[in-house]
């Protein structure tokens, strides 16, 4: 973390560039810089808690990315899977299904 309190997360900047400054910022400089980095969670217990709200809801395009940083938070392949597992039972099989679809390609290095 920099001297201001920063991460350095570019993820929103990279996404968006100057066309969403507003969204750049709560994405960047608010959600990873300041709530990703709040003590009360850790990162891996934030991710499964992430995984877990957008499968669901069934918003696969930004699960993608939460499976991997899940993963380079701490939690295990076999975790994610038994998660959407689980999940699937309580979000709706549609939503597990999907999921489970969107971290296969994920996992297996398919993007």
């Amino acid at each position: 973390m920099s001297d201001d309190g920063s991460t350095g997360w570019t993820g929103g900047k990279n996404a968006f560039g100057d066309f969403a400054p507003g969204l750049v910022h709560y994405t960047d400089q608010v959600l990873f810089d300041e709530v990703w980095e709040r003590e009360g969670l850790s990162k891996r217990d934030r991710s499964l808690i992430t995984v877990a709200a957008l499968t669901a809801m069934g918003r696969t395009d930004q699960l993608r990315f939460h499976l991997d940083f899940a993963r380079r938070n701490g939690v295990t392949e076999d975790e994610l899977k038994e998660a959407i597992t689980q999940l699937a039972f309580y979000t709706g099989w549609p939503n597990g299904m999907s999921a489970m679809a969107t971290a296969k390609q994920v996992l297996d290095g398919e993007e």
